[in-house]
Parts: C-alpha cells; sequence; structure tokens
C-alpha cells in the first residue's frame, strides 16, 4: 500500500512538472522553462555554435523524424545541407514571443508541440538560423539552455527580378539576324524588351520567359538601335535595374559609274569610272563591274579593290551594253546596283586620201595621181563603198599636162587585210582629140594599216575603155 502511493505521488509531481513547463491557456501554451525535455543532450557548458552544428550532424536521423512529425519533412534536405554554413546568431526569445512549434524529446520519445508563448521570468537565450527553401524564409531558433529545436515563423521573401540583356552583334549588316539573349536575367519569370530607333521611336516588342528567354530580329533600315529589357518576379513586379544594349545597322555603300561618252567605237578602249562610290559610315574597298548584252547575257566583269575604281574595257562587237557596278564597304555592305548604257559602234564613213603614179598605154608619158574621196563601211571588214575624185599631173611634153578622173567602186574583203573590187569611173581627155567617158574600174589592195580610226593600203588600180591606165597608190583612211 505504501509503495502504490509513492508510485502515485511519482505521477503527480510528474504532471505538475510537465504542466509548469507547458501551461496551455486556450490553444496557446505557454512556455515558462526549458531544459527538462530536450531533444539532445547536452552536457557541461552551453556549446557555442560550432558545437551546435556537430550536435545536430550528430542526430540528424531524429531530426529528420521530428521535422516529419511536425509536418515540416520536406525541409529535412535543405535543414541539413544549410545548417552546416550557417551563420547562428545570438537573439533573444522575448516574454510572450510565440513559437509555431517546438521538438523535445520525452521518455525517450521525439514529440512535438504547436502554437508556443515563452512565459519565462526573463528573455530566452537563444541561437537564430533560417533556412530557405524556395521562396520561403524559415526561422528557427534553439534555446541555449537545451538543444530543443523550434519553428519561430516563415516568412515569403520573393526577391526583385534582375535583369540582364545581351545583344550580339554589335554591328550589323542590313537584314544580318541579331540574337537577343535575356537568359542572364536572375530571378525573373518572365522579360520584356522593346526595341527603339535613333529617334526614340519604338519599333517593337518581344516578351520572353525563363523557359524561352531569347529572340532573332532583324532591320532592314540602317542606324543605332536601343534595346530595353525588363525582367518580372513571380509576382511581375518589374525589375529596377538598369537593362539596355544596342546595335548598329551599318549602312551600305552607294555606287555609281560613268564614262566619257555613252557612244564609242568599236574596238578602242573605253573606261568606266566608279570613283564617285562611297560609304557614309566607312570605307568602300571594292567594286564589282558587269557588263550584260541587249539580251541580259553576260559579257565581261571585272573586280578592283584599289581606287580610283576603274576600268578600261575594249568591245568586240557593237551593239547597246549594260554596265552595272557593285560597291563593297570595309564591313562587308553591299551596295544596291548602279547602272549604265554605253552603245558601241563601227566607224562607218572616213574621208580618204589617194596618191601614186599612173601610166596609160598607148604612151610613154608618166603621171603622178592625186585624189580625194569618202569611204563608207556597208558591212565593217567586209564590204565598203569608195567614192573618190581628183586628177593626174604629166610630166612630159604633151598637149594635155593632167585630166580629171572619178570612180564610185564596191570593195570586198576577201581576208582580214586583202581587198578587191570594182565600179565605174569617169576620165576627162588625156590628149588632144580624145573624147572623155565612162569607164570600167578594178582594184586589189591590202591594208598595211588597220586601226580604228585610221587605215592605211597600198592598191592597184586600172582603168578601162577611155583609155587603159594603170594606177599604183596609197591610201589612207582617216
Amino acid at each position: 500500500m505504501k509503495s502504490k502511493s509513492i508510485v502515485l505521488l511519482m505521477i503527480g509531481m510528474f504532471i505538475l512538472f510537465s504542466l509548469s513547463s507547458f501551461a496551455e491557456t486556450g490553444e496557446t501554451k505557454k512556455l515558462k522553462r526549458v531544459g527538462v525535455f530536450t531533444f539532445v543532450r547536452i552536457r557541461g557548458e552551453i556549446p557555442v555554435p560550432e558545437v551546435m552544428k556537430i550536435i545536430l550532424e550528430k542526430y540528424s536521423a531524429d531530426i529528420k523524424y521530428g521535422l516529419d512529425l511536425a509536418g515540416y519533412g520536406d525541409l529535412y534536405l535543405p535543414f541539413i545541407e544549410q545548417i552546416e554554413t550557417a551563420s547562428l546568431e545570438e537573439k533573444q526569445l522575448l516574454i510572450g514571443d510565440t513559437l509555431m512549434w517546438m521538438l523535445f524529446r520525452a521518455r525517450g520519445k521525439i514529440k512535438v508541440v504547436e502554437n508556443i508563448e515563452w512565459a519565462g521570468k526573463a528573455p530566452l537565450p537563444v541561437f537564430s538560423f533560417t533556412v530557405v527553401k524556395g521562396y520561403n524564409h524559415y526561422e528557427f531558433v534553439m534555446p541555449k539552455p537545451c538543444g530543443n529545436i523550434a519553428l519561430r515563423k516563415v516568412e515569403e521573401i520573393i526577391p526583385d527580378a534582375v535583369c540582364d540583356i545581351m545583344v550580339n552583334p554589335a554591328k550589323a549588316n542590313l537584314n544580318d539576324p541579331i540574337s537577343v539573349d535575356m537568359s542572364g536575367s536572375q530571378e525573373a519569370k518572365s522579360m520584356e524588351v522593346e526595341v527603339f530607333d535613333a529617334d526614340g521611336n519604338k519599333i517593337t516588342s518581344q516578351t520572353l520567359t525563363s523557359d524561352s528567354p531569347k529572340w532573332q530580329i532583324n532591320f532592314d533600315k540602317p542606324g543605332e538601335y536601343v534595346f530595353k529589357g525588363t525582367a518580372f518576379n513571380v509576382k511581375d513586379k518589374p525589375s529596377e535595374n538598369p537593362c539596355e544594349a544596342k546595335t548598329y545597322i551599318n549602312y551600305p555603300p552607294v555606287s555609281a559609274v560613268e564614262t566619257p561618252t555613252p557612244e564609242y567605237y568599236v574596238g578602242l578602249p573605253i573606261i568606266f569610272d566608279a570613283s564617285d562610290a562611297f560609304d557614309s559610315d566607312g570605307d568602300v574597298i571594292g567594286v564589282d563591274f558587269e557588263i550584260t548584252d541587249e539580251d541580259g547575257n553576260l559579257v565581261d566583269r571585272f573586280t578592283v579593290t584599289e581606287r580610283p575604281f576603274t576600268w578600261e574595257k575594249t568591245f568586240e562587237d557593237d551593239g547597246t551594253y549594260t554596265v552595272t557596278t557593285i560597291a563593297t564597304d570595309d564591313f562587308g555592305a553591299v551596295s544596291e546596283p548602279a547602272r549604265l548604257e554605253v552603245t558601241q559602234k563601227f566607224k562607218k564613213l572616213f574621208l580618204l586620201a589617194d596618191v601614186g603614179p599612173l601610166v596609160a598605154f598607148g604612151s610613154a608619158d608618166f603621171y603622178v595621181a592625186g585624189r580625194v574621196g569618202v569611204l563608207y563601211n556597208i558591212t565593217p571588214g567586209t564590204l565598203d563603198l569608195v567614192v573618190s575624185a581628183g586628177g593626174a599631173y604629166g610630166f612630159c611634153d604633151c598637149d594635155w599636162k593632167g585630166f580629171f578622173m572619178a570612180s564610185v567602186l564596191l570593195n570586198y574583203y576577201a581576208s582580214e587585210s586583202i581587198y578587191i573590187g570594182g565600179g565605174a569611173g569617169y576620165s576627162s581627155s588625156r590628149k588632144t582629140g580624145q573624147d572623155p567617158g565612162a569607164e570600167i574600174v578594178t582594184n586589189i589592195g591590202y591594208d598595211v594599216i588597220n586601226r580604228i580610226k585610221t587605215k592605211g593600203s597600198i592598191f592597184l588600180e586600172g582603168r578601162f575603155l577611155v583609155d587603159t591606165k594603170l594606177m599604183i597608190g596609197y591610201r589612207i583612211l582617216f
């Protein structure tokens, strides 16, 4: 009977002792003292923060069980990972301060008590540290006199978004792709980039996300463009830090082409001049020339990489040709084509002068003949029309010292330099009693000079009917 009374007394004292530690008022448990139901066993003096970390490592399994019991099992891994490097701050729990819950050990079992208010006689010294998971910051405290773990408060701290924007390349040509990259933005749920021209006019905008933070754009007008970015956090609060980048779209060069005269003779060199090509924000480093015929067929092309950007060209055929130039600047941009039409033609009309000795059969009289006239290329290099007139002066004791003659001939080129021809002529009388009259004229010649504007040939001419005459002469065309 006596033993039973002692047991009942001890149970009563335990209950009173427990009530003295956690006195309930409604749903809030008032904690008046600590050190009775310790979560971990602490001996000796109150441990410094480093020792507390060692204790937590030793009791990690108990911590996991306790967190699961409190309904915060998802905090175990960040708790263990962060406590190793956490800064334990010494604080005081003031009278009336509350805790969300506390882990303790009673009769060898880990338990949790919720809604605790410190109701001791003096502020309670504690170690405080914070565990971060997502945007939630969990403040844990450990009373110094014991190793109990308590959750003081949970705060949702959403950081401001920090905007970052990169634009590449910083300089480009028209219609080149420009890459916009905002992947460097921090704490951003979404991003927005606005594009402005050099005058501040908004060109376009684009919304990006953390999963798709990149964008490409191109520009069809030169000049500077400004990209202004904004990042938004999970609460759609815009970033406040400056976030801007620029790119410059290169001005393409301007090409040009001219020639001294748009009409020229076939076979004579003609100069095409592109020296007026320029670049407003750089230098022209080359010009491409291209020549096409009336049907658009390519005739020739040429590239020059040094000023004055000229090309000397000789055409072999007549016709109208289009000369196109395209300039390239020092950034690789090319100009719009500049075009010029030129007409190439053969020189068809020449003045002529003939001179040479002439003999008239039936006498031994010797004459020097000279004529002037015109030559017309009916078909250049193939068929010529020659009209000439002149006279001959004789070195003799004869009644007539000279006579007049004229002719109209067609000359056909049997090869590149040899021509033969014939036609009609007229001669005045060369002696007393002779009547003037029509003649048949033939000739054969050989070109010794064959230039575009000047030609020279030696020829043998025969005139028949009125009086047979033979002439060896030299003809010059100009």
